[in-house]
This record gives C-alpha cells, sequence and structure tokens, in this order.
C-alpha cells in the first residue's frame, strides 16, 4: 500500500502557497473517530500516487500519531495548471469497508463502432463497497462485445473483483452503440401569399407614381 508521511501544520490561509515552493501540499485528515488535522504531505510523492492509482486509493498516512488508512475524498486543483493544490483524506475505522465511485476503464474494440456506429458511455464511474486492502483502482470494461447496432453493457454483465459489492442496480446500463444521429436539412417552403401581396403592393405604388 502507498504511503505518506504527513507532518502537522499551522500555516493556513493564502501563506500555504508558499509551502507548494518547497515540494510541500497542505492537506486535512479527518474521520468518525479522527478530529481534522491540518497537515502537510510530499507534493512530488502525491502526485506519483494518483498518476499510479487514481484518486479512488487507500494510502496509509503517517507521521501524527499512529499509522492510519486513508482515502483521498477530494483533490482540489489549480484551474490553470490542474496541479494538486490540497487535499481531503478521509481516516477509516479498523476493519470497516468503504464506499467509493470507481472509475471506469473502457477497453477493446467495438465492431459496431468501427463500422460507424456511435459509443454512448452512459456512466464513467460506479459506486461500490469494499475492504480498503480491495478496493480497485479501476473497473475495465471490455466494449468488444458490442457487435451490432442497440447492444448495450450492463452492470450484470461487468465481472467484479472477489470482496466488491456494487451498489447500482443490475439492470443499470454502463456503454452502448447506437446510430449516428444525422442532422436533417429542411428547407422552409416560400409563403406565396406573401410574395404576391408584397408583389401587388409594388405595382400598386407604380400605378401611383405614373397617374402623379
Amino acid at each position: 500500500m502507498n504511503t505518506l508521511a504527513a507532518e502537522p501544520r499551522t500555516i493556513t490561509g493564502k501563506a500555504v502557497k508558499a509551502l507548494l515552493l518547497e515540494d510541500r501540499m497542505p492537506a486535512v485528515v479527518y474521520g468518525p473517530k479522527k478530529e481534522a488535522t491540518p497537515v502537510t504531505i510530499s507534493l512530488r510523492e502525491f502526485k506519483r500516487i494518483l498518476r499510479e492509482n487514481g484518486e479512488s486509493v487507500v494510502v496509509d498516512i503517517t507521521g501524527i500519531g499512529a499509522s492510519m488508512q486513508a482515502l483521498i475524498q477530494e483533490v482540489s486543483r489549480d484551474p490553470i495548471t490542474n496541479e494538486p493544490r490540497h487535499a481531503d483524506f478521509y481516516a477509516i475505522e479498523k476493519g470497516a469497508k468503504v464506499e467509493v465511485a470507481v472509475p471506469i476503464s473502457f477497453i477493446g474494440e467495438s465492431q459496431a463502432v468501427k463500422e460507424g456506429a456511435s459509443l454512448v458511455k452512459v456512466i464513467h464511474e460506479i459506486e461500490v463497497e469494499a475492504d480498503p486492502s480491495k478496493l480497485p483502482n479501476e473497473i475495465e470494461v471490455d466494449i468488444s462485445s458490442l457487435a451490432t447496432i442497440g447492444d448495450q453493457i450492463r452492470i450484470s454483465d461487468i465481472k467484479f473483483p472477489t470482496g466488491v459489492v456494487v451498489k447500482l442496480e443490475a439492470d443499470e446500463i454502463v456503454v452502448l452503440v447506437q446510430h449516428v444521429a444525422e442532422e436533417e436539412e429542411t428547407t422552409e417552403a416560400p409563403n406565396m401569399d406573401a410574395i404576391e401581396v408584397e408583389q401587388k403592393g409594388k405595382t400598386d405604388e407604380s400605378e401611383e407614381a405614373a397617374a402623379e
């Protein structure tokens, strides 16, 4: 399991930006039996964990008392660079299971899509419950079974790791293939009555001008 060494943090507010220049990122650890504790962690190490595991990952946090397992609850990012700037960690009670939204990784190639159909990804993550040690970083969904228009993959079609309980309905659609929507060009028919009235009006005006 990934480990992050945390240090207690007293700096708050705008001053925390200076920590990032020292490869330290502000964070907070909290839980049912853990009072919210401001800390700093290694920015480089945190980015490595995200890169290799995604955000749905449990880490061991050390340095603030007894070592504890915590789930990455939320990551705040810079709106321009998308670099992580702050993280919330949810401390997990020993022996407790966790619920988390695990991202879907779509793999394989659909024959229907190769032939011009449109692939519609209905959901992009799946809510699951599991022991922290059995929590998957992602759930693979193979779309190679989508061979013809109308084919679908539902939750019940996916094989989940042992010990992982899915919190969605079994018949919920995950992905499907359908015809590519075509925009129909519509040409509005001209209003002949309006044209006739307009032309008549011009004729009347011409006759009046000639009479003058």
